[in-house]
């Protein structure tokens, strides 16, 4: 397949599902949001498909971002800036940007053709149409990020009647200014100057990695299809390069990739398509520009076999690295319990003693239910010798062990008074621990502080 036929498919991979994503549905049962990826920041969730995460699973976000990092430094291993070229979101808007100036005022040829010509009433006309629809596209693109933090349908409705929070409408905004400049305007200029993976990219290559290159050996010397006959008649070594500058004229940056490898090549591999035309044409082979390592230009000068090592130390490593974080992350999320508490003791007093003589600790309990329905808990606790517990509040039928009910979905928060008995023996401060426990499933979560005499 062509680099630009797989860059159209990856186009219109990538923009539906940032476009669609927002409105696919997924069951949760009664009273749970319905939208399959929503980051639902007035509770404090995020819903993806089966996967619902709360503030305090945090990390599962940076097992992600090392995820990315791993699955990014293997890509450049393997291809080079395979990133750059077709998945990064400025090279998606700006392939799309692209086609709409295509489509309203033609090819690049026909763009300077007309461009040295004088501003006519058609010409103004498809230019206001290609920013029209920039526009449009941008707008759109900011809408459709709202999206995610809402529910999709109700918010386009809210959108569309201007009852929408004044925050969508700003991040809309913002989004589509953003976008109409970016895209349309700095394209690749955001990849030379404000984009750092370039940089890091360069550190992080080898000779074996696949990048869009210029083979020397074929193409050199270049020179013109004419010249090129008279010297050949003559008995002198000439390359396949004409010397068309083609692969220059498609560039988006506008570099020469005939000079080797160049933080401006973002590997699109329009270079690629442009030679291969040309080639056709001529009736020489294609691919005189292509995906090659930094070794085989000279293994093809001595005479020896083309060598490709996809798999080596560097990805090993890297593919090693991305399947432990997955493991880790899937283990965590399978095993993770859906029933937590934590603890935190009084600090003024920390501890009073009573008229018997009896010491009385204080604490707030937090539980958290992240199921999606109520339940009825136990709560006992460790410490003190014939400690007795008692939850401000509440009123239990079971006193020694109290009983509660935590709504679905949601964190409760709770005042524990834990008396420990006049007579009994006790340190200056030791262990205490509270353990809940799930009356119907069985499911059990504790925590652990101190008890403190005065």
């Amino acid at each position: 397949m062509k680099p630009f036929a797989l860059r159209e498919w990856s186009l219109a991979l990538c923009l539906g599902v940032y476009y669609l994503l927002p409105l696919v549905r997924w069951n949760r049962g009664l009273g749970a949001p319905d939208q399959a990826v929503l980051i639902d920041f007035p509770n404090q969730r995020f819903y993806f498909f089966f996967i619902e995460l709360w503030p305090q699973e945090f990390y599962y976000f940076t097992g992600l971002l090392i995820l990315a990092a791993f699955t990014l430094f293997l890509m450049n291993a393997l291809g080079g800036r395979i990133w750059c070229g077709y998945l990064c979101p400025q090279t998606v808007w700006t392939d799309l940007f692209y086609a709409v100036e295509r489509w309203t005022e033609g090819d690049r040829r026909a763009r300077i053709k007309a461009d040295a010509g004088p501003l006519t009433a058609n010409r103004l006309a498809r230019r206001a149409l290609k920013h029209a629809i920039w526009l449009m596209i941008a707008w759109w693109t900011g809408g459709a990020w709202v999206l995610y933090f809402s529910d999709a349908p109700a918010l386009v409705k809210d959108l569309a009647t201007l009852h929408a929070p004044a925050i969508a409408y700003i991040w809309i905004g913002i989004l589509t200014v953003s976008t109409y400049l970016l895209a349309g305007h700095a394209r690749e200029q955001v990849c030379l100057y404000m984009c750092p993976w370039p940089r890091i990219q360069a550190a992080l290559t080898d000779e074996w990695a696949l990048n869009v290159t210029y083979k020397y050996d074929r193409g050199e010397p270049r020179c013109s299809m004419k010249k090129g006959r008279d010297l050949r008649a003559l008995g002198e070594k000439i390359g396949e390069c004409i010397d068309c500058n083609q692969c220059v004229a498609v560039c988006p940056t506008g570099i020469d990739i005939r000079n080797g490898a160049q933080l401006g090549c973002i590997q699109c591999g329009l270079c690629i398509d442009a030679c291969d035309t040309v080639m056709g044409k001529i009736g020489r082979p294609t691919r005189l520009i292509g995906y090659d390592n930094d070794l085989n230009g000279n293994r093809r000068i001595a005479g020896q076999k083309e060598v490709f090592k996809p798999i080596r130390a560097r990805t090993v490593v890297y593919a090693a690295l991305i399947g432990m974080v997955c493991a880790v992350m899937l283990y965590a999320l399978l095993t993770r319990s859906l029933l937590d508490l934590n603890v935190l003791h009084d600090r003024n007093p920390v501890a009073v003693k009573l008229s018997a003589g009896a010491i009385r600790n204080g604490y707030t309990l937090r539980f958290l239910n992240k199921r999606g329905f109520d339940r009825v808990i136990a709560v006992d606790v460790d410490g003190p010798a014939n400690a007795q517990i008692h939850i401000a509040g509440v009123d239990s039928v079971t006193p020694d062990r109290p009983m509660i009910v935590l709504a679905r979905d949601a964190t409760t928060e709770l005042r524990v008074l834990v008396t420990a008995p006049f007579g009994e023996t006790m340190e200056k401060t030791q262990p205490v621990k509270f353990r809940i426990t799930d009356i119907g499933l069985g499911e059990v979560a504790s925590a652990t502080d101190h008890f403190v005499t005065p």
